[in-house]
């Protein structure tokens, strides 16, 4: 198994600038683990911050940035396929393989492997299940699934749903070992109030930069606002505001509540991570000095210190 670092966290944590910062101490290549950065395109909506990689201080190769049509699938099995191929072909290159994202399901294939029922996706399947709405969606599966699927299937994300009932028709079986083992696994840390503050500012940099301009551009190029619904986030509610659904100030604040609850989910996955056993190393304010020391050191085969924090030993209230 080729070793490599994984720069992972919640979102507008500061993920790509920590892993490209690195990568350019360490003579590393990134390779995205993000779900929609794979789509041309699609460039503000999912945060490519592509003058990130070729800034005043050299140019950074990224890897599955970029590489299908908005209009065509991609789903868990290429995107492992691809990985591999990538995260091998850098190591050979003897150069150091950076993982940089923040998608949960990519980020488990890489480290736990999969195993899940079910075979490849079914493009006529999915044209089916578009058009209906999201509760249709969650009762079809609450009928057919079976107990463990359904919960842990994403309900509130259209495609999630519908993966699921393409899963719950076959019992075909699809495995993927893991690609990576022991990996140092880097995070940016900041307290939820300092996420949802980081987010707000985020989103309000992408509408005035042309987020709105960018998903009409794609709804002109012969993308449907099915399809964009499909995509979730920021084309599911900028394209409700073009169709006229929503107020540019409704938009806004409906896209905010649901990325920081995505936020929220993340977090929760991240637990999961650390109670199954992965050890992330959580650095306050993204320290870019403290991940390099446990670079090298981890570089070195030297023994790391203990994290200096748990996402698990970290309470919140309800309202946060």
């Amino acid at each position: 198994m080729t070793r490599c670092v994984i720069v992972t966290g919640p979102t507008a944590s500061g993920k790509t600038r920590l892993a490209v910062a690195l990568a350019r101490r360490f003579g590393g290549e990134i390779v995205s683990a993000d779900s929609r950065q794979v789509y041309r395109g699609m460039d503000i909506g999912t945060g490519k911050d592509m003058e990130e990689y070729s800034g005043s201080s050299g140019a950074v190769a990224c890897h599955l940035i970029d590489v299908v049509a908005a209009d065509e699938d991609f789903h868990l099995f290429r995107y492992l396929e691809l990985a591999g191929d990538a995260i091998a072909a850098i190591a050979q290159r003897g150069r150091l393989p950076i993982v940089a994202g923040g998608t949960v399901l990519y980020l488990k294939a890489l480290l736990d492997g999969y195993h899940q029922e079910g075979g490849a996706p079914d493009p006529a399947f999915r044209a089916e299940l578009a058009p209906l709405p999201l509760s249709e969606l969650i009762e079809r599966l609450r009928r057919v699934a079976p107990p463990d699927l359904y919960a842990r299937t994403d309900l509130t994300q259209p495609r999630r749903v519908i993966r699921a009932l393409e899963l719950a028709r076959t019992a075909q079986v699809v495995k993927a070992e893991p690609l990576v083992t022991a990996p140092l696994i880097l995070a940016p840390f900041y307290p939820r109030a300092e996420i949802r503050a980081r987010i707000a500012r985020r989103l309000d940099e992408r509408l005035d930069n042309g987020l709105l301009e960018e998903v009409q551009r794609l709804h002109d190029g012969g993308l449907s606002w099915e399809r964009l619904d499909w995509f979730g986030l920021e084309y599911r509610y900028v394209a409700k505001h073009l169709r006229g659904e929503l107020s540019r100030s409704e938009m806004r604040e409906e896209l905010l509540c649901r990325i920081r609850q995505f936020a929220k989910a993340q977090d929760i996955w991240f637990r999961k991570l650390e109670r199954s056993g992965h050890v992330i190393h959580w650095l306050r304010e993204g320290n870019c000095e403290q991940a390099s020391t446990l670079v090298n050191d981890w570089l070195a085969g030297r023994p790391l210190p203990p994290p200096e924090l748990r996402l698990d030993d970290i309470r919140y209230g309800p309202k946060s």
